[in-house]
């Protein structure tokens, strides 16, 4: 996007990886909930969320070692002009599905079409700014855009590759569970059982097992994922040895829960892993569409009524930051006080409809760390009065007199967050407001998110060293009416859509920067998530027998990580 990659054009592995890994052992993941559908690409049924990671590949392939730059996995050779107004692909002779068939220019072609039009609406976008896909030789095909954004040609070459002999005059959209995707990935689906579990098995035929993007990857025989009625549950399993490692997400259960004996025994090990990608943003987000989370103020009263230190106290020991902004603890987070240089710049046009605070400068509440959080209490009662609000006989009232009610969706597999919104509930009994908090399986949970059918629920953003046009379907005003969108706060701001086109379109990385931080301040002055805790590295405890490479990625752990570059390494003298 910027620059030059990091590696040349002959490389021989990526950085983080250990080329020599060998291939061989079984691993067993843990999944809460359950699924319904093997299809991960359109919006209808719920999907094992790792699928696309083992079973599909793309045009090029991200190096979690550097934002903005991606390499050739499909694709052989790539090309743009100096304006990157089209890119054209070659595709890698050897190319081929699992079944042997070969990846064809028209599979590609099929393919953006496809999910441009069937597919999950998340692809949609993308398609609508290509003008024209057409085959320039018998392995190469040239998309051209309609489009001033510079990050088209990467995201072209990160769209899935479906089969055209599969799918075509077949309903892509509503596929059943046994008419499962096929792709050109190192993994198929040999086994499963609606509901309770999946096994993929690594393709011995695998197309690319010399291609230097792949070296040192995918290196187990068998990724079993079993699913879970909750994280409890799933817990004690791991315990049992029933599951070969979990990602765990709280300081304090990592510092007091993991004391089994299966550690105590050397079989099971801890490690963490360092990162340097933003916090994203996670927390409890309140749906804008409808009242009252349609009035700022009473956005701000209920963050202000979050006792977050309290809380984080309770539930980890307080040895995590809050997340303080969607970008925080990266260089594309807003600074503190008010905006100035570029960023007050780009703010300037849109003054008169910003969130207060955009330009002047905005912190989340810090509470005194006691359970009363008396300050906070009476900043939310301020705001509640100004919007309109008056607490009547120990009960929050509208001007007409109708309570302030509202219920907290939450899916039934998150314990923490079950936790949370108890402790939130018992600080909001006390401005006079009712939340109702809601469970419901996994299932209902995705629809319900899904239609936009929640007053507050679970609200989890990651983000990367690199946004660009996923931003729009993040928090778009197009995609706050569009069904399964991830713009879950309904935000509707052409100051938003202007810092996402000029981050599109941004020539240099100072200008790029300057645009992020400018959208990092609206959406963090609109006051639509109240923010918990943010992880600065990644937890994971694993089967002694699963290793890993000496050197992390910039971008730390996630599914391209573990399992995808680790390795099974029985002990010396073991078979096993």
């Amino acid at each position: 996007m910027y620059g030059d990659p990091a590696l040349p054009a002959d490389f021989d592995a990526l950085p983080y990886v250990n080329p020599e890994a060998p291939k061989g052992g079984e691993i067993v993941l843990g999944n809460t909930g359950g699924f319904d559908s093997l299809n991960p690409f359109v919006r209808k049924g719920t999907a094992p969320w790792q699928l696309p990671h083992f079973t599909h590949e793309t045009l090029m392939g991200r190096s979690w070692d550097e934002p903005f730059a991606l390499y050739g996995l499909l694709a052989e050779t790539i090309e743009v002009p100096e304006d990157r107004s089209w890119v054209e692909f070659t595709l890698r002779e050897k190319a081929r599905f699992s079944d042997g068939t070969p990846v064809t220019v028209e599979d590609v072609i099929f393919s953006f079409d496809l999910l441009g039009t069937e597919g999950h609406p998340r692809y949609h976008g993308l398609r609508q700014q290509i003008d024209s896909i057409e085959q320039t030789g018998p392995r190469s095909l040239r998309m051209t855009f309609n489009s001033d954004n510079r990050e088209l040609a990467l995201l072209a070459g990160m769209r899935p590759i479906l089969s055209k002999a599969q799918w075509e005059g077949q309903d892509f959209a509503n596929a059943p569970l046994s008419e499962i995707p096929l792709g050109s990935g190192p993994y198929t689906i040999t086994d499963y059982q609606a509901g309770r579990h999946v096994t993929l098995t690594r393709n011995p035929d695998y197309w690319g097992a010399e291609v230097p993007f792949r070296q040192g990857t995918h290196n187990y025989d068998e990724v079993k994922i079993d699913f879970y009625g909750d994280a409890n549950v799933l817990f004690e399993a791991f315990k049992a040895g029933q599951i070969s490692a979990v990602r765990e997400f709280n300081a304090e259960t990592w510092a007091t829960q993991y004391d089994f004996p299966a550690i105590t025994r050397g079989e099971v090990v801890k490690s963490t892993f360092p990162h340097s990608k933003p916090s994203g943003m996670t927390g409890f987000v309140m749906n804008a569409r409808r009242a009252p989370f349609d009035d700022w103020r009473v956005r701000d009263a209920l963050i202000s009524a979050f006792n977050f230190e309290y809380i984080n106290e309770t539930l980890t020991g307080g040895t995590l930051p809050r997340i303080t902004s969607y970008f925080s603890n990266s260089d594309l987070a807003m600074r503190d006080g008010p905006a100035s240089g570029r960023v007050f710049d780009l703010l300037a046009d849109y003054a008169d409809t910003l969130p207060p605070g955009t330009v002047d400068g905005y912190r989340l509440p810090v509470g005194d760390g006691s359970a009363r959080n008396r300050a906070g209490i009476r900043a939310a009662m301020q705001q509640l009065n100004a919007a309109g609000y008056e607490a009547e006989g120990g009960v929050m009232r509208r001007g007409d007199g109708t309570p302030l009610t509202f219920t907290i969706l939450l899916s039934k597999g998150s314990r923490e967050n079950l936790a949370i919104a108890e402790l939130y509930t018992q600080a909001l009994k006390r401005l006079g407001i009712t939340a109702e908090i809601e469970t419901v399986d996994d299932a209902q949970f995705v629809a319900r998110q899904n239609s936009y059918d929640f007053d507050m629920t679970t609200f989890r953003r990651a983000l990367s060293l690199s946004p660009g046009t996923e931003q729009r379907f993040y928090w778009g005003s197009e995609a706050a009416d569009l069904p399964g969108t991830r713009n879950l706060m309904g935000v509707r701001s052409p100051a938003v859509d202007a810092m996402i086109d000029r981050m599109l379109q941004a020539r240099e990385t100072a200008d790029f920067v300057a645009a992020t931080r400018a959208l990092d301040r609206i959406l963090t002055a609109g006051r639509y998530v109240i923010p918990f805790w943010q992880f600065d590295e990644g937890l994971i405890a694993h089967d002694a027998r699963m290793a890993y490479p000496e050197t992390t990625p910039l971008y730390g752990d996630g599914p391209n990580f573990m399992p995808e570059v680790w390795w099974w390494q029985p002990a010396e003298g073991s078979d096993q």
